[in-house]
């Protein structure tokens, strides 16, 4: 398995930090919002003070759920300050690693591959954490918490789980931990990479807590979820073979990918069917080029009068399947979706691969993949017969579908 020294740093309450601290305030002493004023009380938070969150308010809350005894103040989210003040943590980080070995996962987390930096620093993991830690507070203002471990992932989640409860905010979890440390973990969506709708899938099937989950037929999961089946198999095991480099954004050269810009307002609700009209655009365009994506990445961006948004990308076995792109990007939604109008998403297919072969895992159905290739290959010839519209999913007629309206635009399918 894999055994590198990895740091995951998150700032803590990112949002309404960096407006405390813009403002002289301490972020711990002081009950304050960062909401859209605009929208009344039943605004949601985009960020509330840790000050708040010791009174038990939840950091994604409607103003009229805040206890009326609390007086708090409201202010407006501020984009270009999160952004100036995330490049200042990123510069910092890279004080101690290089670039190579940094991954920005988002605006206020990041991984950080010490491996090979702990002798020239003549430091623990532990200890380098620390000192990067106490930097940013030092410099910027801004308190974080961290988890470290062998893989990206157990650090990642011993960050989630067990640092805020520690004294210096710090949880350290190796291979031994995960019986003890993991296995217990519930509700599952407190998991990272699994969301509410996984959940509720999994509950159904009787799992409710990582232990569960890890000891489930690994060949049912498979079955059921495909190359996600495995990859939560393998997660509630603590296996993560990921690197840092697995995460970076391919470049233009080495990927496909679509961006959609909505003509209104998307939300939980609705954007399935847009995320699925996209990958079926994107799945098309590999097969077109005999080409198969080991990265699969999911872009999602807000309405201006919020901004902002997510990127994420997740590596994965050779595939222009519709159905595994739907499952991957769909996943990414759920545990990043910050529940605010949608105006733009990008579905991205990276780290290309020429389609000659099928790589083979042990989890795989080499049946199921061959009769979903020769049905996505039929539908492709009858598209190149008769266009585009001459054939489509029934949802193509909803209210809420684009597709035959882009499919219309001559060059308008991908960019």
């Amino acid at each position: 398995m894999l055994n590198r020294n990895i740091i995951c740093i998150d700032l803590k309450s990112f949002f309404a930090s960096c407006e405390c601290v813009d403002r002289g305030l301490d972020p711990f002493k002081v009950d304050l919002v960062v909401a859209n004023p605009y929208q009344g009380n039943g605004a949601i938070t985009l960020a509330i003070t840790p000050h708040l969150k010791n009174q038990g308010v939840k950091s994604r809350t409607r103003l009229y759920e805040i206890p009326k005894n609390i007086h708090y103040e409201i202010v407006p989210p501020r984009m270009k300050l999160y952004l100036e003040k995330s490049e200042a943590v990123v510069n910092i980080l890279l004080d101690y690693v290089s670039e190579n070995d940094l991954h920005v996962y988002s605006v206020d987390e990041s991984f950080l591959d010490v491996t090979n930096y702990l002798k020239m620093y003549k430091k623990t993991d532990y200890e380098l954490a620390i000192e990067i830690m106490q930097k940013i507070k030092d410099k910027l203002g801004l308190t974080s918490t961290c988890g470290i471990g062998p893989n990206m992932l157990l650090a990642k989640v011993a960050m989630d789980i067990e640092a805020k409860h520690t004294k210096d905010n710090i949880a350290k979890w190796t291979y031994d931990d995960i019986a003890s440390k993991l296995w217990p973990i519930t509700p599952l969506s407190k998991m990272w990479g699994i969301g509410n709708r996984m959940e509720k899938k999994l509950n159904k099937l009787g799992i409710y807590t990582i232990k569960d989950l890890a000891n489930y037929d690994k060949n049912k999961l498979k079955d059921l979820y495909g190359i996600m089946g495995e990859e939560l198999y393998q997660h509630a095991n603590g296996i993560d073979m990921s690197i840092i480099s697995d995460y970076k954004v391919p470049s233009k050269t080495e990927s496909y990918s679509n961006s959609q810009v909505l003509f209104k307002d998307y939300d939980e609700s609705n954007i399935k069917i847009i995320i699925k009209e996209m990958c079926e655009i994107v799945c098309r365009r590999l097969r077109t080029n005999h080409k198969k994506a080991r990265n699969i990445g999911l872009g999602i961006g807000y309405s201006k009068i919020y901004g902002g948004g997510f990127y994420h990308n997740v590596r994965v076995h050779p595939t222009d399947l519709e159905s595994e792109f739907l499952n991957y990007a769909m996943n990414m939604f759920d545990n990043y979706y910050d529940y605010k109008p949608i105006r733009k998403v990008t579905i991205s297919a990276g780290n290309l691969t020429n389609n000659n072969s099928i790589q083979l895992n042990l989890f795989e159905d080499i049946n199921a993949i061959e009769n979903e290739e020769k049905i996505q290959s039929a539908i492709d010839e009858i598209k190149n017969k008769f266009g585009k519209n001459s054939l489509v999913k029934a949802s193509a007629l909803l209210n809420d579908s684009t597709i035959m309206d882009r499919n219309k635009k001559i060059g308008g399918h991908h960019e």
